[in-house]
């Protein structure tokens, strides 16, 4: 069976930051992972471990992509956030 792929974002969440997988298409919960800190920003390799412990893998070649905005983009001065964005396939399926 192929693995599906989906979408890996990481955000700073209250006072760490989190890696999630968005699952599109269902109520079930996305699979979440804490890093428990607000700085500093976890490691690439912090995170492969993190999606490997939550049951995915990075596609072959995907890159992180940074983005930035805030509550307000008409106000320069609101707080910025940082999320970060990867293309990611599921390897738990079709394993028995």
């Amino acid at each position: 069976m192929t693995a599906q792929t989906f979408t890996a974002q990481m955000s700073a969440f209250k006072d760490g930051w989190r890696l999630y997988v968005v699952l599109m298409d269902t109520t079930d919960p996305w699979p979440e992972f804490g890093f428990d800190r607000a700085a500093p920003v976890p490691t690439f390799t912090e995170r492969v471990n993190a999606l490997s412990v939550l049951g995915f893998e990075p596609v072959p070649g995907a890159e992180w992509e940074w983005t930035e905005y805030s509550a307000d983009p008409d106000d320069p001065s609101t707080a910025v956030t940082l999320l970060a964005a990867m293309r990611v396939r599921s390897w738990t399926e079709g394993q028995a």
